[in-house]
């Protein structure tokens, strides 16, 4: 027969029935449990000022037996970093040579003169475009100053004040901004001057992490790290307003904003590349477009609807204008005769990717469109 030690069973009390009698809660999932498991520990310290501890308390030690099951499991540790607000479950990462060095606690890599990382005899390697020097993550000397920061964004976080969301763009780094890369909170403490990084823009980036480092790393490679591991945390109006636009039955629909790609056969549209039509309609977009081969707006040919935005309490066809502006340079210019053999420019077909297309109509909800502009040259958005 397995033995169990008192830990054992103390950290396997998945029902906590070795704590405190509370009310009866609503059925929650396993996701949830683990959270609020865990948010209790975070409590006590609050209470007592320090982790629970081996004691003879017997909820102290439940507690205790808890947090060490859950520094012996990765994954519990990988979900739970963005709720560990006293730095209970840190977790060295090991990202570059510098790392290793910076982690060496008994000195074993240090005073070597003849250290295996001084090349000799070696010819120099020829000139690239990459980067002066690649940005490492090093000790934040004056971490202090922003201790609170992370404290804050924890706790507004807890409260649902702030919201954990998808990563979309890099247009969304920015100075004050807070992000999570590999389940460690980070803070944008200021984004440098703008410099051509193989023929695009980047930038320089202060960054202060939860775990007591910072980084100088280009805003373009922060921007491939999060694509890939990384969340943006929402800012606090952000998430204040979320719900705010739920349709009800006392909203007004105003319209729809649409987007179109022409079925021409004409050569000299159907090999336009990312050409849409960006338009607004008070009906039904496809009863708007029924008889597009013989409206010169439609280019007097059929067309496939890409995507459609159905609006609400607001006035849709100022924002079709806002857009039409924000892409006036790469504005379609052609004439097109109608059936009536006048000739017509229709103003409403744009030379610009779809993706694009989404971010300006996201930036223009929010507001920040008007931080931007668009570079038709290559293809991009970019901070005025």
């Amino acid at each position: 027969m397995h033995e169990f030690s008192l830990e054992d069973i103390l950290s396997n009390d998945p029902l906590g029935i070795l704590l405190e009698a509370k009310p009866k809660a609503k059925s929650i999932n396993e996701d949830d449990r683990l959270i609020a498991s865990f948010e209790e520990i975070n409590s006590f310290i609050e209470t007592h000022g320090h982790e629970p501890k081996k004691s003879t308390n017997m909820s102290e030690r439940t507690l205790y037996s808890r947090l060490q099951g859950i520094k012996d499991n990765p994954e519990k540790i990988e979900y739970l970093k963005p709720y560990d607000r006293f730095n209970l479950l840190k977790v060295v990462e090991i990202n570059s040579i510098d790392d290793i060095l910076n982690d060496d606690v008994f000195g074993l890599l240090r005073d070597d003169k003849d250290d295996i990382f001084t090349l000799k005899h070696v010819p120099k390697s020829k000139e690239t475009n990459m980067p002066e020097y690649v940005a490492s993550r090093k000790p934040c000397k004056d971490f202090e100053k922003y201790e609170h920061l992370f404290k804050d964004c924890q706790e507004d976080l807890r409260t649902g004040k702030r919201k954990v969301v998808k990563f979309q763009n890099e247009q969304q780094i920015k100075k004050g901004y807070y992000f999570i890369l590999k389940g460690v909170l980070l803070y944008v403490k200021d984004v440098g001057e703008t410099i051509k990084s193989s023929g695009k823009a980047n930038a320089r980036l202060e960054l202060i992490f939860e775990n007591g480092t910072q980084s100088d790393m280009l805003l373009r490679s922060l921007s491939a790290e999060l694509y890939k591991h990384g969340k943006r945390v929402s800012e606090y109006d952000e998430a204040n307003l979320e719900g705010l636009y739920e349709v009800n039955e006392k909203d007004e629909k105003s319209g729809y904003i649409y987007i179109l790609e022409s079925k021409s056969q004409d050569e000299k549209i159907s090999t336009i590349k990312n050409l849409y039509k960006i338009g607004y309609s008070t009906t039904d977009v496809k009863d708007r477009i029924k008889n597009a081969i013989n409206e010169p707006t439609y280019l007097m040919a059929p067309v496939r609807i890409v995507a459609v935005y159905e609006t609400y309490n607001m006035n849709t066809q100022k924002f079709e204008q806002l857009i039409h502006k924000f892409f006036g340079k790469v504005c379609l210019n052609i004439d097109i005769f109608g059936n009536d053999n006048k000739r017509y420019t229709p103003r409403e077909w744009f030379i610009v990717p779809f993706e694009i297309i989404e971010e300006v109509v996201e930036l223009i909800i929010s507001g920040d469109i008007v931080a931007y502009r668009y570079d038709e040259e290559n293809e991009e958005l970019k901070l005025i």
